[in-house]
């Protein structure tokens, strides 16, 4: 068994057939009409190569959501950006957060805004696979996705199954996972039910009374059903149920007794002093809601697809899906209300054309209205409220032929007619009205059985249009905030990779360039306003990466990886958490009869904070306590060990962050004074999640 991180060959799940093979399980799976085009690689609409993290991989990992399952995999980060919200970015081949695109079943259930508050409370359970395609124009169906798209894959139902999977750990972890999967006597009929609750208290590493991860909550709901109408034909309904709870600053029972006393101490009087000495590293005197930050976000997802095959050589979906996305937010005294809807549909046709030629094309169109408020502005001339109208519609064709027997050429294009439109009556006109082209290029070139190149260029689009994407630039109540879009971010991208594939061992080198026009940047007025605007010059980032997977015998396997990335001073700028610039990580993992171990370490490079932007003080007014400007390297280690202990039933035990490598060990505390001496909470560059210990048990019946 060989898994290079995304690049597994075989995959673990051709590993786990043969080993059922081996043991003369005789496993019987009924194929509805889905389940055989998938496999006859009749609904494929990716255009470029797709790196894959299996179940197996998530569960090396113990990861409960989506952040913790595809972080520091190959060009993927997810960015801390706030200590006290906990907001996560996830971040592809060094592009910013909301330049990446998240499907389901490879349809957009997630609005605009869910991008900085949904994703870890995208649960795991009933995730089949996840994909990720970099570089934008990575998808047919994402044009927004500058960054890239991860698309995340729903179990299908092939048997009859019941799992229930209960882990308890340290910082009061706690995790709930059941799934149920059934299928009827003829085949025609398939469901999944998925539910999982977990949660997590905050983390006060220094002990100040000030929270340096926040508390979480996590509840969802899942139903996929799967109905043949006829030997040719299937409909797929999927509903699914999110309920998430975010609450950063005072510690729970220490400094405050619960999250609503803590909001209900809100008086709009400040206090004079927050810490003792005026000093972020000694004990918090303040109010609590003075460095309170609570989210809570309501997610409601659906799709209907149907699918037929028109002829033998045509198969066509048409597909409609829906998200609401409901946001009711403290930040140290501004409320923040979001109401978010989202609907799409889409028609889609592959058609073989001949053995060496095969074509997609259709149209989509997608409308998003959001609406927010805010009390504690509502009232402030310098605020502009960003509620949005946003619709796409647009046409997209791809061609994939096939010369030679070594190589494979795709070609795209997307044709959208973009409308996006600020609703504040201090917003007059539409900011963005325009038609984006947006063609792709990919190229696969078999050297030999073992070596293939692989060749992508694009180009995508995306509108800048939330305040999240300014590091609240909600949260001073005087200052207000202002709204300056005119265009479109444009990026254009390119990749290349060489990839060795033998029995036992695989490698893979890869370079990836993007150039972003008019990316969105925080600035201040002349009068000291927050201002999202977009910046004048080009704005671009490189990375490098080479992985690389070895079988040692039947019990060990090891992989290994090394990246570096490289960004301009313009996007340097518009940074607010500095990124990723080196990564390494090692992997082993042991297996023998009924046991597992797998142990990671990854290792982050050095950084210079004063290219970002990075300035701040321990304490107010005090020249003397400036806080560092060198990130220094660190290194976090996991380790897992399962247990099988009977043919339904294992046992787990773990631990992650075991040398409780974070910044605040080191000394430094992401809360800080500003040159003004304003209090914030973001001088984040190292990790700040602690060591946990946990344990678990799971059973199939």
């Amino acid at each position: 068994m060989l898994a290079v991180s995304f690049f597994s060959t075989p995959t673990l799940i051709e590993a786990a057939e043969k080993e059922a093979a081996d043991k003369d399980i005789e496993v019987i799976q009924v194929q509805g009409v889905r389940r055989k085009l998938e496999q006859a690689g009749r609904l494929k609409d990716v255009i470029q190569k797709t790196e894959v993290l299996d179940s197996l991989m998530i569960e090396n990992k113990n990861a409960l959501n989506l952040t913790a399952a595809i972080n520091n995999e190959p060009g993927v980060n997810v960015s801390n950006e706030c200590s006290m919200c906990g907001v996560k970015r996830i971040m592809l081949n060094g592009m910013k957060g909301e330049h990446t695109t998240i499907l389901v079943d490879g349809l957009p259930t997630h609005t605009l805004i869910s991008g900085f508050y949904g994703v870890d409370a995208i649960a795991t359970t009933g995730i089949d696979r996840i994909e990720v395609a970099r570089g934008a124009g990575a998808s047919l169906i994402a044009p927004e996705a500058i960054g890239g798209t991860v698309n995340i894959i729903t179990k299908q139902a092939y048997d009859n199954q019941v799992a229930v999977d209960i882990t308890k750990g340290s910082h009061d972890f706690t995790a709930i996972k059941t799934m149920a999967t059934g299928v009827s006597e003829d085949g025609t009929t398939a469901l999944t039910l998925v539910g999982q609750y977990d949660k997590q208290d905050q983390e006060d590493h220094d002990d100040n009374g000030v929270s340096e991860a926040p508390f979480i909550e996590n509840k969802s709901l899942t139903a996929l059903i799967s109905q043949d109408v006829s030997d040719s034909s299937n409909i797929q309904v999927r509903l699914s149920k999110v309920q998430s709870e975010i609450f950063g600053g005072p510690v729970i029972g220490k400094n405050v007794k619960s999250i609503g006393a803590a909001i209900a101490s809100y008086d709009k009087k400040e206090s004079e002093h927050l810490f003792e000495d005026d000093d972020v590293r000694k004990k918090y005197i303040g109010k609590p809601w003075e460095t309170t930050e609570w989210i809570k976000t309501s997610r409601d997802e659906a799709y209907i697809k149907y699918l037929s095959e028109l002829t033998d050589a045509t198969v066509a979906e048409f597909a409609v899906s829906y998200a609401k996305h409901l946001q009711d937010s403290f930040y140290e005294g501004i409320d923040y209300q979001a109401n978010d809807k989202m609907t799409y549909a889409r028609a889609k046709f592959d058609t073989e054309y001949n053995d060496e030629l095969s074509l997609t094309y259709g149209l989509d169109i997608r409308h998003e209205k959001m609406r927010s408020s805010t009390k504690a502005l509502e009232d402030n001339p310098k605020y502009q409220s960003d509620s949005f109208d946003y619709e796409t519609k647009g046409l997209f064709f791809q061609s994939t032929w096939t010369p030679l027997d070594e190589l494979e050429i795709a070609t795209a294009v997307r044709v959208d007619r973009v409308m996006a439109d600020f609703v504040d009556p201090k917003k007059t006109g539409v900011e963005i009205e325009e038609t984006f082209i947006a063609p792709r290029l990919d190229m696969r070139y078999f050297h030999s059985d073992e070596l293939t190149s692989r060749f992508s260029a694009g180009r995508g689009y995306r509108a800048p249009l939330s305040f999240f994407e300014t590091d609240h630039g909600i949260l001073d109540a005087n200052k207000g905030y202002k709204i300056d879009i005119h265009a479109l971010e444009e990026s254009l991208s390119a990749s290349y990779s060489l990839a060795y594939d033998a029995d036992d061992l695989a490698i893979t080198t890869s370079v990836a360039h993007s150039k972003v026009d008019n990316l969105a940047s925080l600035e201040e007025t002349d009068s000291g306003v927050p201002l999202l605007t977009q910046l004048k010059d080009s704005a671009s980032v490189t990375t490098f990466d080479i992985t690389a997977g070895y079988t040692i015998n039947d019990n060990w396997t090891v992989n290994a990886s090394i990246e570096k990335f490289v960004y301009d001073k313009n996007f340097r700028s518009s940074y607010s958490i500095a990124p990723v610039e080196e990564r390494a990580s090692f992997e082993i993992q042991y297996e023998k009869e009924n046991l597992k171990v797998f142990w990671s370490t990854v290792w982050f490079g050095s950084k210079d904070l004063a290219k970002y932007g990075y300035e701040g003080y321990n304490k107010r007014g005090d020249k003397n306590t400036k806080k560092t400007l060198h990130g220094p390297a660190f290194s976090i280690s996991d380790i897992k060990a399962q247990y099988q202990l009977t043919e339904s039933t294992k046992i787990y035990a773990g631990v992650s962050n075991i040398f409780e490598e974070t910044q605040i060990k080191r000394g430094d505390s992401p809360l800080f004074f500003d040159a003004n001496g304003d209090y914030d909470v973001a001088y984040i560059y190292g990790s700040l999640h602690g060591r946990e210990i946990y344990a678990g048990v799971e059973v199939k019946l």
